[in-house]
């Protein structure tokens, strides 16, 4: 969702509400892709960087979404008929405490969806969510009785924040930036990349059909890759045991932990205020 400043900027207006606009925009391009049959969308909403904008541009972001996560509260009962999944992708223990508790309380709500899934990308950058993974690993994996031979390249993959969602087919970049700003570098290696100059307040259907377009024209020259990247996984599954009882007994207890991480957070903060 790139471009919103700009945006704000050319229509003369305030940077939050050139940011409203984008929180609106994403709405429309939800739809589309419930129209079209796309399953899963990942969206960049705040980077770890953003922190270090001014304060009051980073509070105007909290509150926003504050408001946007209150107002899907709101309307769970559209969020299930449509089957809406909200998983927010993150650092989330960095937020607010009371925009931790909404953000626990839409994730909790939709868990049961399964018809789209929206992935917010918040408190988010690519480098973090690896380092949480080799954490995670760290912290826990002699525990759970596994020797240090289990710990590779599939492992760490199964510890992304992303492990229950496929690796992107298309990431579709606006405002005219060709760089990928650490946003989920270790799951786009097969993706299709497609880049716009049109800011992202301002995107049409036909802006995303074109992005469409792109990716249905450039997806055969990646099949081949893919194939070897999908054998890659399967060999490194037999070499490492991945699905060994130990392994997925890991696995199974670090969704758990997940879980039980949201829930608390939702119980705890309810409890303090």
């Amino acid at each position: 969702m790139d471009g919103n400043r700009r945006f704000a900027r050319s229509q003369q207006i305030d940077k939050i509400e050139g940011h409203s606009r984008g929180f609106s925009k994403l709405a429309d391009v939800l739809r589309w892709c419930l129209d079209m049959g796309i399953r899963e969308v990942t969206t960049f909403a705040f980077s770890i960087e953003n922190f270090k904008r001014s304060n009051e541009e980073v509070e105007g972001l909290f509150n926003l979404a504050r408001e946007k996560f209150s107002k899907l509260l709101e309307e769970t009962n559209r969020l299930d008929e449509h089957g809406i999944r909200i998983r927010v992708i993150g650092n989330i223990e960095l937020l607010p405490a009371d925009l931790q508790r909404l953000i626990a309380t839409a994730m909790l709500r939709t868990e049961n969806n399964d018809k789209l899934f929206l992935n917010v990308a918040f408190a988010y950058t690519s480098r973090d969510e690896i380092t949480q993974a080799v954490e995670t690993v760290m912290k826990h994996y002699e525990d759970d009785d596994m020797p240090p031979t289990d710990i590779n390249e599939r492992l760490l993959e199964a510890c992304l924040y992303t492990r229950h969602s496929p690796p992107p087919d298309l990431v579709f970049r606006t405002s005219g930036e060709t760089r990928l700003s650490d946003f989920m570098m270790w799951q786009i290696k097969s993706s299709v990349l497609y880049f716009t100059n049109v800011l992202w307040p301002q995107i049409t259907i036909w802006n995303f059909m074109a992005g469409i377009v792109a990716y249905q024209r450039d997806r055969r020259h990646l099949e081949a890759y893919k194939r070897e990247n999908r054998l890659h996984s399967a060999q490194l599954d037999k070499s490492s045991d991945f699905y060994s009882l130990r392994v997925q007994r890991f696995l199974h207890k670090m969704d758990a932990n997940r879980r039980k991480l949201l829930s608390t957070t939702n119980t705890k903060i309810k409890g303090g205020r």
